[in-house]
């Protein structure tokens, strides 16, 4: 009976460190606390010294949407969460942009240059703030797992704001190109003409293992991860991937990314492309690290968009 109690207890222990663990990974990776707004001086520039280069672009595209006209908009998320955005408006019956950030980013502090650049094409520019983030309702981050079924109701929303014949453009960087690439996967409207996807990675599981990598972690941490994000996040990492979904689309696809990146690997968009059911143009853009493709070369990321719209026809 005593080695029962003490098996017993032993099983207990295990699993009891399980959970731990798993907690452990949930809360840093996946939960974003609660959020303040920035103040009038306060601009949030991502870490790292590739961004000081370009700090001071990224501070004038930051007062630049701060003071232009916008209006504030929000929907309700298919589970319960308020999500909130800024319309730009070009030039009313233009193509919208919708733009969707990267992972602990906001859509000021990662999409600002994002509404110069529609502005510059043409279009009316939506940015718009993941769940657990920004200005939006939320505590999980689900790498574009929940957040391609947000995308989803932000487009509903887009069709009856702007009119049932609106053209929709789906942009998205980093873990805001996953989502909308995720995003593609599921049933579109026919009024998705194209999708923009900027340094985005080929899944959550292996942009998840690279960083662990990166950071010289034991590989059996991602299985902890997943388990966390299931377990407290109320998700599966695993449930779709870009890769999985690039290859049943149907919607034009360009991938751009900088060839410098050391965060996503280039090479992910490389593989992306070669999935790619659907009209498909990839952009390596030289010398640019992650999510810095625009600021680097804006006459060559315009002139390619640019030419894949008239590829595309719209």
């Amino acid at each position: 009976m005593l080695w029962l109690w003490i098996g017993l207890g032993a099983v207990l222990g295990v699993i009891l460190l399980v959970l731990l663990t798993a907690l452990i990974c949930f809360f840093r990776v996946f939960y974003s606390p609660s959020r303040k707004p920035l103040g009038e001086e306060e601009y949030a520039i991502p870490d790292g010294e590739i961004y000081e280069v370009h700090r001071e672009a990224m501070i004038r595209w930051t007062k630049m949407i701060r003071t232009m006209p916008h209006e504030n908009v929000s929907i309700r998320s298919y589970d319960g969460l308020t999500l909130r955005g800024r319309y730009y408006e070009y030039q009313p019956g233009a193509p919208l942009e919708l733009l969707f950030h990267g992972y602990r980013g906001t859509g000021e502090r990662d999409l600002s240059g994002g509404v110069e650049r529609c502005f510059a094409l043409g279009r009316n520019a939506l940015i718009v703030d993941h769940r657990a983030a920004g200005t939006s309702d939320g505590h999980v981050i689900t790498f574009g797992i929940k957040e391609r079924r947000d995308c989803l109701d932000w487009i509903a929303f887009a069709l009856k704001r702007f009119g049932a014949d609106t053209k929709i453009i789906l942009t998205g960087i980093s873990m805001g190109a996953a989502t909308v690439m995720m995003a593609m996967g599921e049933k579109l409207p026919p009024n998705v003409v194209c999708v923009l996807a900027d340094c985005g990675y080929s899944s959550p599981k292996e942009i998840i293992q690279k960083v662990i990598r990166d950071m010289k972690l034991p590989q059996f941490l991602y299985p902890f991860i997943r388990l966390g994000a299931r377990l407290y996040g109320g998700f599966d990492l695993e449930e779709t991937s870009p890769m999985e979904a690039v290859a049943k689309c149907r919607v034009p696809l360009i991938l751009i990314h900088g060839d410098a990146d050391d965060f996503v690997p280039c090479e992910m968009s490389r593989r992306l492309y070669e999935a790619c059911a659907s009209t498909k143009k990839f952009v390596a853009i030289p010398g640019a690290g992650h999510g810095l493709a625009f600021p680097v070369n804006q006459e060559m990321y315009l002139t390619a968009l640019a030419d894949f719209q008239k590829e595309c026809g719209f």
